[in-house]
This record gives structure tokens, sequence and C-alpha cells, in this order.
């Protein structure tokens, strides 16, 4: 483990991040962001800095502002989700599959159509809960996102518990009210240091759930 503020966190829900925490897509989402920038002659590098963890539309937003940001965030993700370079995170499906279902869902700032195909492509099970890109109005690091999960789920916000991968999702998720845990897949520890604890693995974490609502994670 890499940070250890706390070991043991009790909650209503976990709301989970895709990409980098469920899903192993970086390959995917570095080659189609490059291949779009060398389309559309902005320097690469520029482009994968701000790339994980935002809305697309808000990216391209921030790099290329005189283009059409909805127009071309459909185009580059409908090639995304044709982009089969994804696995599982390890982990991934025995954790979900410990939380009772009505009490875990996805927060993504990617589109619905896109988590949908990476979720079922990998194996992970769709959750009940999904809030998407295009759910909301404000991407993350906005806290509209995981408010509204933590509405669809009817848990009160600081009764959630957000597994992130991104500086701008522990950003959202802290704005919401709630405590996160980071996982070191994306981004180095360094990089994910706002979060209450920051993990190497999904391994690490072990969720018991009783009979109330109540859930149990231990970090090991």
């Amino acid at each position: 483990m890499l940070k250890k503020r706390v070991t043991t966190f009790h909650c209503a829900a976990v709301l989970f991040d895709l990409d980098g925490v469920l899903v192993n897509s970086t390959g995917s989402v570095d080659r189609e962001w490059r291949a779009w920038a060398r389309e559309k002659g902005i320097d690469e590098e520029s482009v994968i800095a701000v790339a994980h963890g935002v809305r697309s539309v808000e990216v391209i937003r921030a790099v290329a502002p005189y283009l059409d940001a909805e127009k071309e965030a459909r185009m580059l993700e409908n090639r995304e989700a044709s982009d089969h370079d994804i696995s599982v995170m390890p982990g991934a499906i025995d954790l979900v599959r410990s939380i009772p279902e009505n009490q875990w869902g996805v927060v993504t700032s990617g589109t619905r159509l896109l988590a949908s195909a990476r979720l079922t492509f990998v194996g992970v099970p769709l959750p009940r809960v999904m809030v998407a890109a295009d759910d909301v109005k404000h991407g993350k690091p906005h806290p509209e996102p995981y408010l509204k999960g933590a509405h669809l789920l009817g848990v009160n916000p600081a009764d959630c518990l957000v597994i992130e991968d991104a500086p701008a999702g522990i950003l959202s998720a802290h704005a919401a009210g709630m405590k996160v845990i980071a996982l070191a897949s994306t981004y180095a520890a360094l990089a994910l240091s706002e979060a209450d604890a920051v993990v190497e693995r999904l391994e690490q974490l072990k969720i018991n759930a009783g009979v109330t609502r109540k859930l149990i994670l231990r970090i090991e």
C-alpha cells in the first residue's frame, strides 16, 4: 500500500469510476486521443495531459475551443467504443460482486455507450446505477456526477465511498462530500495525494456487507 491514512471505511454505498478502476483502457484512450490530436493538428502531449478522468467534450473545449466539441466528442467516443485494446482490472469483478447490487454504481466521464461497451467486453457486471457523461451538465471535477450517483442509489452523499484513479475524480467526490480511495493505476500516488487513502491494487480492498445497509471496507 502506498498511502495509509485509515484502514477501514464505513459506508452505505460504493461508487466506482470506470476507466483505470474497473477497466484498464489506458492503451485505448492514449491511442485514440493521440490519433485525434494528429488529425486536428494539435500537440499530442497537451491533449494527453488533460484527457484522463474528464469528459471528452470538456477536453476538446480546453484544447481546441474553435471546434464543435460535441460533434468531435461523439466521433471520438464512437471510435473508442470499437477499440477493444482493454482488459478488466485485476480484482474488479470479485470486488463488485461482493457488494449488494443496490449498493454500488459507476460514475464515469465517458458516455453511456462507451461505458456499457467496455464493461460488457471485459465481463464486469453492468450496474443498476450508472452516471455517464451524457447524464450530467457538469463533468468531473464538478460534484454533479457523484451527487447524481448518490441520488440514484437513494443514499446520502456523505454515506458514499468513491474509488477513483484521477485527480479530477477525487476533487469531484470530495466536493460532493464523499470519502475517496484512489487506485494508483493511471497516475502515480503523489498525484493522488488528495485522496483519503491510496492503494496499488483493487485486491487490497475487502468489503463486508452486514444485515443492515452498512458496508465495511477494509484496506489490507
